[in-house]
């Protein structure tokens, strides 16, 4: 509890390989009183993480996807419908959001409190479109001649560059809040939604009905609706691992495990983080068994896609062919582009 609100945070579980880092942070804090894990999705192993998650803590419940179909973003919006109770605040937090600087989830509801008049409240993010831009906008870093802002979601080369600097000059000489500035509105904007916070009442008028894309609709169709801005907290961060544009580039990395190695080194200490990784190693260790069993959700058969009927790809002559293939994958990022010139 916090001046009267209970406080719940919710995650659209997920990915048992980012939560490992996530789950702690949430259980750490002494005002959460319950954490929802949504389960929106049908690997058995990340499922069989959550059951057994939920054993450790009270804290902890997993809600099922009312509609027992998961299909990746497009089944989250059903699960809405539970959080609008009118003494709650609610605290979205994306599964790969896999670093949070302390007392993180304190200052966010807090602030949440003190600026009612906004629909959503939102941390800073290191790899959010939006928070990159408040960054570059307070010359928090300088983007190199010949690239833009609009590199700051999509490739995932800016991404690991953006982790790298982050994690090594901030991260690991707990220098983060030099990257804070002032706080920002935002309004008639789409923004990714990896860390949002808002007030039970505001979505029981609406019964939590969410119809469609659940970013799109609370960061943009909604409060341009109703005419209500939404709000960055500019003193408080938060880092979030990947976009799926960004995913195939930066899995090849080692980002993640500098994020396990800073995890490790804030929370060896803790019993309830010691847990979270003792359940995870179990996990890996019986992957083919857990593996072998049925699933719980309907699962759903990717689409068809139609054969071209025709291609001039084979009439094409060899050396355009080469040629063209090494365009596509210079276009795929699998080389290695520097985009920042100082962080």
């Amino acid at each position: 509890m916090y001046k009267n609100y209970k406080i719940v945070v919710n995650t659209a579980a997920g990915r048992r390989r980012y939560m490992r880092l996530l789950i702690p942070y949430i259980l750490e804090s002494k005002i959460v009183d319950r954490y929802d894990l949504w389960i929106n999705t049908n690997n058995n192993a990340d499922i069989e993480f959550f059951k057994k998650i939920e054993s450790i803590s009270s804290k902890v419940h997993l809600i099922w996807q009312p509609d027992g179909i998961v299909n990746g973003i497009e089944s989250i919006n059903a699960f809405y419908k539970f959080c609008i109770d009118p003494d709650t605040i609610y605290f979205k937090i994306d599964d790969d959001v896999i670093w949070m600087e302390p007392y993180l989830i304190e200052k966010m509801v807090k602030f949440r409190i003190d600026n009612p008049q906004h629909f959503l409240v939102t941390p800073l993010v290191i790899n959010n479109g939006f928070t990159t831009l408040l960054l570059y906008v307070h010359n928090k870093f300088k983007l190199k001649k010949g690239y833009n802002i609009d590199s700051c979601w999509e490739k995932g080369t800016f991404a690991k560059e953006l982790h790298d600097l982050f994690i090594q000059k901030y991260l690991i000489t707990t220098k983060y809040q030099q990257l804070y500035v002032e706080d920002a509105i935002i309004a008639l904007n789409r923004f990714s939604i990896n860390a949002i916070l808002w007030f039970g009442k505001d979505l029981a008028e609406i019964s939590g009905i969410i119809p469609g894309n659940d970013e799109e609709f609370l960061s943009l169709i909604y409060p341009t609706k109703k005419k209500l801005t939404c709000a960055w907290n500019g003193k408080a961060i938060v880092s979030h691992f990947a976009f799926g544009s960004q995913r195939e580039v930066i899995d090849k990395t080692d980002i993640l495990n500098k994020y396990v190695t800073q995890s490790f080194n804030e929370h060896k200490e803790n019993p309830i983080y010691i847990q979270v990784q003792e359940i995870y190693e179990t996990i890996e260790q019986n992957l083919k068994e857990i593996n072998l069993k049925p699933h719980i959700y309907k699962d759903i058969k990717p689409k068809v896609q139609c054969k071209r009927k025709f291609s001039a790809w084979k009439f094409l002559p060899l050396p355009f062919r080469k040629l063209y293939a090494f365009y596509i994958s210079y276009k795929k990022e699998y080389h290695t582009n520097n985009y920042i010139e100082q962080f």
